[in-house]
């Protein structure tokens, strides 16, 4: 296990390397611009390096999980589309199109189905029945996006996934099931060269690299697909509701934010600046602060879901504390900007 994690850790390190060379020449680089404020170009191919090392431990151990082939064709798919739309900026509706297809090709090859939702109104499980197909649908486009759209500060995206492999690694632990936790192990340890070079460490600014969009669907992605196979599958690891705190921060940040712009009347996907990590630096955050305050919420609440599992709180309970968490954020967001000027002005924050 020692062997492979160090294997692991320096074949990531190393694919960075790789990638980041190829990236410069052929320019699939960020340039800074209204929204990116960063400086020079940086290399999109933090995503691509990290999940070629994931694929390889995935081709070595197929066992691992469940559709094992099955999931490295989605993803696949998603990293070479991202990777396209990295370069040449690939319009949503046929990223939106192509979500929902690989959300079908989970559910009819790989039984994947968000079929059981736990016991979120008392005592009885709620079986969706035909509905578990579209609640699948909008479970494996939601959260693909949701980690897309938490990728505006350096380390957050790869600090957040680890966060959520982490919680994962652990449920799957105690169920016994080790391929699994091994599995989401291994994806932790590929990210953390990438979350280092992300944040200039130890070789500085002029190594720096991006995730991109090919690296956040496919992290969203194999997210869901492991919470999926640990709440719905025979040997149930964790409970559904469980799921929605390991992944608490980009869920909940995503939901408010796509209800404040259909309330603005806007398009639910229009990039802007008013996610969490904004707000935070708008405050007068610097960026590591930020970054340190987000991952500290976010693993709160992973282990709130952790917790809430191995003592058998009831799920019901779970539900409407994520439920009243959720609402009482966006409530919050609504009024952020107020609230900012405010707490700028006592503290006198330019």
């Amino acid at each position: 296990m020692i062997l492979t994690t160090f294997a692991l850790f320096i074949s990531s390190f190393m694919s960075l390397f790789v990638f980041r060379k190829f990236a410069i020449l052929i320019n699939l680089v960020d340039q800074p611009n209204a929204r990116k404020q960063h400086s020079g170009s940086i290399p999109l191919v933090g995503g691509l390096a990290v999940f070629i090392v994931v694929f390889s431990y995935l081709i070595i151990f197929p066992n691992t999980i469940s559709s094992a082939m099955l999931y490295l064709s989605c993803a696949s798919i998603l990293l070479f589309v991202g990777v396209l739309d990295d370069l040449y900026d690939i319009s949503f509706r046929f990223r939106l199109i192509l979500q929902i297809v690989i959300s079908a090709l989970m559910m009819l090859f790989g039984g994947l189905i968000l079929n059981n939702v736990g016991a979120i109104f008392g005592d009885v499980n709620v079986n969706l029945s035909f509905f578990g197909y579209m609640m699948t649908v909008i479970c494996v486009v939601g959260a693909i996006n949701a980690f897309n759209m938490v990728d505006g500060i350096d380390g957050l995206l790869g600090a957040l996934a680890t966060i959520t492999f982490s919680s994962l690694g652990i449920l799957f632990y105690f169920n016994g099931q080790s391929e699994l936790m091994a599995f989401c192990a291994a994806i932790v340890v590929a990210t953390i060269p990438y979350i280092l070079m992300n944040l200039g460490i130890p070789l500085g600014q002029r190594f720096k690299i991006f995730m991109g969009d090919a690296g956040s669907t496919v992290i969203g992605f194999t997210v869901v697909w492991l919470l999926l196979e640990g709440s719905q599958s025979t040997d149930r690891a964790f409970s559904p509701v469980t799921a929605l705190w390991l992944a608490a921060v980009p869920i909940i940040d995503a939901v408010s934010t796509i209800a404040r712009r259909v309330k603005k009347g806007q398009s639910p996907f229009k990039p802007d600046r008013e996610h969490l990590h904004h707000i935070l630096l708008r405050l007068g955050f610097s960026s590591r602060q930020a970054l340190v305050v987000i991952c500290f919420i976010s693993a709160s609440l992973a282990v709130i879901g952790v917790l809430g599992d191995v003592f058998n709180i009831p799920e019901y309970i779970m539900f409407y504390a994520f439920i009243v968490l959720t609402v009482m954020y966006y409530f919050f967001m609504l009024r952020i900007w107020r609230i900012s000027v405010r707490i700028r002005r006592l503290f006198k924050v330019q």
